[in-house]
Parts: structure tokens; C-alpha cells; sequence
């Protein structure tokens, strides 16, 4: 069909010719409603980043003597960041003469990475820089990530329900608006200054020396 044709027809029907595969030969064109035809594409493209999760980069860091207690602790938090579907960027800081001893942080790695065998990868082997040896971990391709819980907002109070018996709202104060707390010793301890102080040691100096 050739192309007035075409058009034609479109403007027959209330459309539009719209070329859909231009490196066809000849190329490829439909009638079609365009503006129906953006707005779905448009709608498609929004839905497919909505259920698309967006990996971020989190950060451990560890020290060359990291051991024990510390290091179960940091070791379940690269692991929570693995199961929420994030990567991971391993940091081994060393300080001062420690940077001399680079397979200490090797060693400390090397064992987080024992502890998400399971779940993740190593996609940055470990490298030095300057004095920070690093290592990113994402996880397994084809897991899937642990959805987060959604936070719901608490619904206001409706207005127009009675308030219990007893029941007051409580007024918003600032600090500014509260008044001054009272001294309630009747003694002038609580006004010393340095100088009152200084009079009271000095005074116990001439105590002892008339002793």
C-alpha cells in the first residue's frame, strides 16, 4: 500500500499512521490512536521500574583486630544487607604501623566472606587503598530479595468521635515557654561562683595553720 494511502485511511478512521519499524524493508507502519499508544507505553515503562528493586552500595567497616563479639555483629549486618538484595562494600581500615601487615585484613575478609558463602558473591576482589583494603559482595544472581516491611501511617483522630472521659489532648510546649525552675534551699550554695570557692579553701588553709 503506499503511503497516502495510508494516511488516508488513518484520517478516515480518526487516527494516526504511526511508523513502527523503521529498519523494515519496506518499513513497517500501523493506524493507530498515538496518543492512546504513548500513554501505555508510558504506563508500562512506570510499572516496570516500580517493581524494579534499586541496588544500593552499603558500607562495613572493620578493623584489623575485629574479632569476637564486634565481628558476629558486623557479620549479621553484611548479612541483612545481602538478604535485603543490596551490595556490599567491605572496608578494612588499618592505623598506623598496622598497614604493615596487610594479611591481617586479608585474614578478616577472607572469613566474611565464609559467612555469606551461602548468599553472596564476591564481585571486587580485595584491593588496598592507601590505608583501607576493600571488597564488594552483591548477592547470588537469581535470589530473590527479603521484602522490607512498609511503614502505615498512623490515621488521624477523627473529630467528630467523643473523647473519653477523662481524656484531655496534651498541649504542645516549648522549653522557651516553661517557667524557671525555683531555688527551693534556702542556703546560697547552689550561688557559688570560683571566687566563693577560692575565699572557702583559703579560709580552711588558715584554719589548719592556726590548728
Amino acid at each position: 500500500m503506499q503511503t497516502h494511502e495510508a494516511m488516508d485511511l488513518a484520517a478516515a478512521a480518526g487516527l494516526q499512521l504511526v511508523e513502527v519499524n523503521p529498519k523494515a524493508n519496506p518499513p513497517v507502519c500501523k493506524i493507530m490512536d498515538y496518543g492512546k499508544y504513548k500513554y501505555e507505553t508510558a504506563k508500562r515503562e512506570r510499572e516496570t521500574k516500580k517493581n524494579q528493586k534499586t541496588l544500593e552500595l552499603k558500607e562495613v567497616k572493620f578493623r584489623p583486630k575485629t574479632h569476637g563479639h564486634d565481628f558476629e555483629f558486623k557479620l549479621r549486618h553484611v548479612r541483612r544487607f545481602i538478604d535485603d538484595g543490596d551490595k556490599v562494600k567491605l572496608v578494612v581500615q588499618f592505623r598506623g604501623r598496622e598497614v604493615i601487615h596487610p594479611e591481617t585484613g586479608r585474614d578478616i575478609l577472607e572469613q566474611v566472606v565464609k559467612g555469606v558463602t551461602d548468599m553472596a558473591i564476591v564481585i571486587q576482589p580485595t584491593q588496598m587503598e592507601g590505608n583501607r583494603m576493600n571488597m564488594v559482595l552483591a548477592p547470588k544472581p537469581g535470589r530473590v530479595p527479603k521484602p522490607r516491611p512498609v511503614a502505615v501511617p498512623k490515621p488521624p483522630r477523627d473529630a467528630s468521635k467523643p473523647r473519653a472521659p477523662g481524656e484531655v489532648e496534651a498541649p504542645a510546649t516549648d522549653d522557651d515557654d516553661l517557667p524557671p525552675l525555683e531555688d527551693l534551699d534556702d542556703d546560697d550554695d547552689d550561688d557559688l561562683d570560683d571566687d566563693d570557692l577560692d575565699d572557702e579553701d583559703a579560709d580552711d588553709e588558715d584554719d589548719a595553720a592556726d590548728a
